[in-house]
């Protein structure tokens, strides 16, 4: 059943409440590691990242040590009349928002990541505009695409921006990955060595004894990222008068 829209206002304001108070909120044990992603949707770099190198910490095992957090803004910006303005164009200000609306409604890390991994697999394959699928193939309600059109959204996404925009270092790139406040940089493919060594519980993950293994622990390497660029050109901004055409919509269900 469709939620109806003060109840919708509700849930979604109570989440973005929630979801943005204090670190503390991320935690599950003292000893968990938090991982912070800031990426931007439609940057092949990040797509592969959280498809091919991301996802493994699910397989693994080390999401159970891991507190992940997942903040969709990347090299945007926000214009002085409030619009955004997405280094990959309207498209990606879209999937952004959807993206950081779904994080929001969906928190449990397991169910949010399972949509943005597929979402992200249909960028790297040129389909991104097939994204709606996703909400199907991954058995969540469309309430993220309420949250985009009534412009919950926006508010999620200031907030992600402040954060990023609050980084120390600056971000010079995307995919940045934070690990227990430790930038990783260029670094960023070895990840999982950073959350071993930074996880202080015992015992340590069976994943960790091959990865902290002198024989097999790799040196550091360099990966493609998408530069942050101040004058870029043929950018396109998104408006929250812009909504997802009425053929694409879905009515809200459960959540």
């Amino acid at each position: 059943m469709a939620a109806s829209p003060r109840l919708f206002t509700i849930l979604v304001l109570a989440n973005v409440l929630l979801s943005f108070t204090t670190p503390a909120a991320y935690s599950r044990t003292s000893d968990n590691v938090t991982v912070s992603l800031y990426y931007e949707t439609l940057c092949p770099y990040c797509a592969n990242f959280i498809v091919n190198y991301l996802v493994k910490i699910f397989r693994n095992g080390l999401i159970s040590v891991v507190n992940l957090r997942m903040l969709p803004w990347g090299n945007a910006w926000i214009q002085s009349n409030g619009t955004f303005l997405c280094q990959h164009g309207s498209d990606e200000c879209l999937l952004n928002t959807i993206e950081a609306c779904t994080i929001t409604i969906y928190p449990d890390v397991v169910r949010h990541f399972r949509f943005i991994q597929c979402v992200e697999g249909l960028a790297l394959e040129g389909k991104h505009s097939e994204w709606i699928n996703c909400f199907e193939k991954t058995g969540l309600g469309t309430v993220p695409i309420d949250c985009y059109n009534t412009g919950y959204g926006n508010v999620i996404e200031q907030k992600y921006a402040k954060e990023t925009a609050q980084l120390n270092p600056n971000h010079r790139f995307v995919p940045w990955v934070v690990v227990n406040n430790q930038p990783l940089q260029e670094d960023y493919g070895n990840f999982m060595t950073y959350i071993c060594k930074a996880y202080k519980g015992k015992p340590k993950p069976e994943a960790c004894r091959s990865l902290l293994s002198p024989s097999t622990e790799k040196a550091n390497s360099v990966h493609p990222v998408c530069y942050v660029d101040d004058e870029a050109r043929n950018l396109t901004s998104l408006t929250t008068a812009e909504k997802i055409p009425r053929s694409a919509k879905a009515s809200g269900t459960s959540h």
